[in-house]
C-alpha cells in the first residue's frame, strides 16, 4: 500500500516552513504543526476512547513545543513526534483509569424513567469510529487507530508500538478482516 503524499493534505507554505526549519521561529513551526495535525491527533485520541480528547490534544502540543528546537525529519518528523506523544498520553490515561476506584454500576431497576432520553438516542446514532473499533482486540484497535485515523506509515506505527513493520502489516490485515466480519454481522442483524 502506497503512502499518500503529505502535500495532498497540507498547504504548500506550511510544508515549506518545515523544510526550511533552520533558523525559523519556533512559534511559526508550532503554528504550522498545530494547524496541520491538531485534527488528526484529536481524532486519534477520540477513536482510542479518551474522555476528553480536546484537552489531551492540547497536552500533546504543549509537550511538543519545547521539543521543536531538536526536531529533525521535517514534517514527517513532527508528525511522528506528535503521534508518539499522543500515544504516550493515551497510555497514561488508561493507566490512571485502571488505578481509579470502581464506581457503583448503574441499576436500571432503580431508574424511574420509562423511555430513553433523546440524548441517549443521539449518542447511539453517532458512535463513529470508536463504536466500530469496540469489538476488536486492543492491539487491533491500536493499529487501526494509528494507521487509519492518525494516517501514520507502517514504520511509524511499528516504532510507536514497539513491533516490526511485518508484525504491523499482519496486525493491520487481521484487524481489517475482523472489522469486516463484525460489520457484516451487524448489518445482517440490523436487516433481520
Amino acid at each position: 500500500m502506497e503512502e499518500p503524499l503529505v502535500l495532498d493534505t497540507l498547504a504548500q507554505e506550511e510544508s515549506d516552513i518545515f523544510d526550511n526549519a533552520a533558523g525559523t521561529d519556533p512559534a511559526a513551526l508550532f503554528a504550522a504543526a498545530y494547524r496541520t495535525f491538531a485534527g488528526p491527533v484529536q481524532g486519534y485520541l477520540k477513536a482510542r476512547g479518551l474522555d476528553d480528547p480536546e484537552a489531551v490534544t492540547q497536552d500533546v502540543f504543549m509537550a511538543f513545543y519545547p521539543r521543536i528546537g531538536n526536531l529533525t525529519g521535517g514534517l514527517q518528523g513532527a508528525k511522528s513526534l506528535l503521534f508518539s506523544i499522543a500515544h504516550a498520553r493515551m497510555v497514561d490515561y488508561y493507566r490512571r483509569l485502571e488505578r481509579r476506584p470502581q464506581l457503583t454500576p448503574y441499576d436500571p431497576q432503580h431508574d424511574g424513567r420509562t423511555t430513553p432520553s433523546a440524548e441517549d438516542h443521539a449518542v447511539e446514532l453517532t458512535g463513529g469510529a470508536a463504536a466500530m473499533l469496540e469489538g476488536l482486540s486492543e492491539e487491533h484497535q491500536e493499529v487501526l487507530a494509528l494507521r487509519v485515523v492518525a494516517d501514520l506509515s507502517i514504520e511509524q506505527v511499528a516504532a510507536i508500538m514497539g513491533k516490526s513493520a511485518g508484525a504491523i502489516k499482519q496486525l493491520q490485515r487481521r484487524a481489517l478482516q475482523n472489522l469486516k466480519a463484525q460489520t457484516l454481522k451487524r448489518n445482517q442483524a440490523n436487516h433481520e
